[in-house]
């Protein structure tokens, strides 16, 4: 901590995961810094639901490591991989991998209690944290008084002060209706999802269908239950799953939805599904909503003319089916901790601009990238119906695959069939056509034999 650093103040809109984690990270680097939420600590942890899974893989959890912060990978079930499997037109069962993450894990954190303890440790080190509605009005204000404000509120509210970068934003409405759900009953055994991966409950689940939408599941960690599974999943607008997501309205019935639609689409996983059971003492262990993928400029201006940077989901916010949302908020706000901790001048716009465009450049980017991939953009179909049979016939490129969920970077450049031609080469070490030769469609996938009355 040098002088001049405890001189300095922030202020952090927002007290989620990505807020709490730039607000400690500013404050060990020597600010002054405080917190402002609409809810006080409690209720941020007790009354509202998590954000998404929060599925982080290497490059999240270096930034938190390198803040000094828990990156839970102790305490959370370690993802060791990921099982996709694709189903096309009328169903039929397409195309089946399982690839392992080489090198790091994934781990799901209920959001809510990385935020919680982030918020308690801030608080233990002489952080301020205040309870109040911030309105643009009140932001400025806020502003004023700082020298750096960062505003990490989410996609809605504040976020309309930083104005959408139109080069970088696809979509003018959301891809998917998102439903997700949280439960226990499910251990992370070999045993579990034997039919699956060889890994068993290590790996987590990806099932594509191309006219309803896509499933995930995977092992989570929950802020009281503790060891859970959470699902996931994304429904095409209109399609029957759409409607099915749109019935629920409750954690129980969420979990009615869920069982129906394995029993309907993916029985292939049914018998672990029927295993699991709602959180009884969580009420909002549910969500369902949709997001528009946008990309936001990195500098808002208040009405009296002062700077304020976007952070998080209120820079860029992702559609949640490549993971990338949490993982870059976090590497976000490490990068701009440390940016500023270095820096001797003045936040102005200049600095605020030259820091997101290296956040930009960095992840966020090819993060936006390959979640078109995964969301089976049509500008992108050419590559994935080259990239997803060369995963069920190499190994080495399923686990290239789904790598790029930890680090989307290589697939940034890959816009051309020969482009996605030459990566597969170059993780394979053979001609991409000769890869796609051996591809067989999977006719039927294996079915679950699971039993809970085997679970150890």
């Amino acid at each position: 901590m040098t002088e001049q650093n405890s001189s300095r103040t922030a202020a952090i809109i927002g007290a989620g995961q990505t807020g709490a984690t730039a607000a400690l990270g500013l404050l060990d680097a020597g600010f002054r810094v405080t917190i402002y939420s609409d809810r006080d600590q409690q209720s941020l942890r007790d009354d509202v639901p998590a954000t998404g899974t929060a599925l982080g893989f290497g490059e999240a959890q270096a930034a938190e490591a390198a803040l000094g912060l828990d990156t839970y990978v102790d305490r959370a079930p370690n993802h060791t991989g990921l099982s996709v499997r694709i189903a096309g037109p009328e169903n039929a069962e397409l195309i089946g991998f399982d690839g392992d993450f080489d090198g790091f894990v994934g781990l799901a954190v209920d959001t809510r209690l990385k935020a919680d303890e982030r918020l308690t440790a801030f608080a233990q080190r002489g952080g301020r944290f205040v309870v109040e509605q911030v309105t643009p009005r009140k932001l400025d204000e806020i502003a004023a008084a700082n020298d750096l404000t960062l505003v990490a509120t989410g996609r809605g509210g504040l976020a309309d002060l930083f104005e959408v970068d139109a080069d970088r934003t696809v979509y003018a409405e959301p891809q998917r209706k998102v439903l997700t759900v949280t439960l226990t009953g499910l251990g992370t055994g070999p045993e579990v999802f034997a039919h699956r991966s060889a890994a068993g409950g290590a790996h987590s689940l990806f099932s594509i269908f191309a006219e309803q939408g896509e499933a995930w599941w995977g092992p989570y960690l929950h802020k009281d239950a503790g060891l859970s599974w959470v699902f996931l999943g994304w429904a095409r607008p209109g399609s029957d799953w759409d409607e099915r997501f749109s019935a629920a309205d409750s954690a129980a019935s969420a979990h009615q939805v869920v069982k129906e639609l394995y029993r309907d689409y993916i029985d292939w996983d049914l018998p672990e599904v029927l295993s699991t059971r709602v959180i009884e003492d969580d009420p909002h262990s549910w969500l369902k909503g949709a997001v528009r993928p946008v990309v936001r400029k990195g500098v808002g201006t208040t009405e009296n003319g002062h700077l304020v940077a976007a952070l998080g989901d209120t820079a860029v916010a992702y559609d949640p089916i490549a993971g990338q949302g949490a993982q870059s908020g976090l590497v976000q706000a490490q990068r701009l901790v440390a940016a500023a901790a270095a820096h001797e001048g003045e936040f102005d716009r200049a600095w605020i601009e030259a820091q997101y465009q290296d956040f930009l450049n960095f992840r966020s980017d090819a993060a936006s990238h390959a979640t078109r991939l995964f969301l089976s953009d049509p500008e992108l179909g050419d590559i994935a119906n080259r990239f997803f049979p060369a995963a069920a016939v190499d190994k080495k490129f399923a686990s290239a695959l789904v790598s790029l969920l930890h680090r989307p970077q290589p697939f940034l450049g890959i816009d051309t069939v020969a482009a996605a031609d030459a990566y597969i080469e170059q993780v394979t070490g053979a001609e991409a056509d000769e890869v796609l030769a051996e591809f067989a469609p999977a006719g039927r996938f294996e079915r679950s034999k699971y039993s809970a009355a085997a679970q150890v």
